[in-house]
């Protein structure tokens, strides 16, 4: 068993690690917030949205991206810290939208997941495509609860964690940014998968909430790791360069209107760094 080293606790609902800088980036949900946390626990508040979720990325010129749910859009932040509408994300769904990675040419992939969670009836969800102009089309459909993505270091496919299918689905990444070529990278029997990451090796890291754990898979399903906590894993993320450490956000689940905070960032020792993208 890794030795779980705790960077920073209090957190009401932490979600959407990205590692940027030299720090992790993540958002408080619960707390509307995106804080940015240094290797020593330092941190800061680096932008309030009031919407939930509200996932994050970067541009290839380090703009920061956040996904404003509530309001069915994406906002950049300036390099004067204001924040602007990058896209509107309203034509495609008017149901929750999640998770977010962008490519090397400032493509953004956003997911939707079809439904009111918690409660509402399952309705399969999609992707989008929002280019660097802010025109956004549908690229993916029919996904059980889509949740984390990521991008391979060659460009060439996008991953995504079907939470309710218990898979990682992979998609070709066409020159105009489109997906085609649907298949399963790898199932996840018994799991949910939420956030994912890629590292150096090939092998993906996903977070599952329920379990309370994440894993390291290989393409096809072969389990490299496990790392068991003791609440549940939402999302994951890995450092980049010598010394590699997975970052951990998690909590203990007590639904979506919780403000218990029992949220922490972790890290453990990791066998290859971050690749790709986030």
């Amino acid at each position: 068993m890794r030795t779980i080293d705790v960077l920073m606790e209090g957190i009401v609902f932490g979600e959407s690690p990205r590692w940027h800088d030299g720090r992790l980036w993540f958002s408080d949900w619960g707390a509307n917030q995106v804080i940015a946390v240094d290797p020593e626990g330092g941190h800061e508040v680096v932008v309030t949205v009031p919407s939930f979720p509200m996932c994050i990325d970067f541009l290839r010129d380090g703009s920061l991206l956040v996904v404003d749910s509530a309001q069915r859009r994406l906002l950049r932040r300036e390099a004067d810290g204001s924040m602007t509408r990058h896209a509107d994300l309203s034509g495609l769904s008017e149901k929750p939208w999640n998770d977010i990675v962008v490519d090397d040419h400032g493509n953004a992939y956003v997911n939707c997941i079809g439904f009111d969670f918690p409660d509402g009836a399952f309705a399969p969800g999609l992707i989008a495509l929002v280019t660097p102009d802010g025109d956004v089309r549908r690229v993916a459909d029919d996904l059980a609860f889509p949740n984390g993505m990521a991008i391979t270091p060659d460009g060439a496919t996008l991953i995504v964690a079907e939470s309710y299918a218990g898979r990682l689905t992979a998609y070709d990444i066409g020159t105009d940014g489109g997906l085609t070529g649907r298949r399963t990278w790898a199932p996840t029997p018994g799991d949910h998968p939420d956030g994912i990451c890629i590292d150096a090796d090939g092998a993906v890291w996903y977070a599952d909430v329920g379990n309370r754990h994440c894993v390291r898979v290989r393409e096809g399903g072969e389990v490299l790791a496990t790392a068991e906590l003791d609440r549940g894993a939402f999302a994951c993320a890995l450092s980049r360069g010598e010394d590699p450490r997975l970052y951990i956000v998690g909590q203990a689940w007590g639904g979506a209107e919780s403000s218990e905070r029992t949220g922490r960032v972790m890290s453990i020792p990791a066998p290859a760094p971050g690749a790709g993208r986030p």
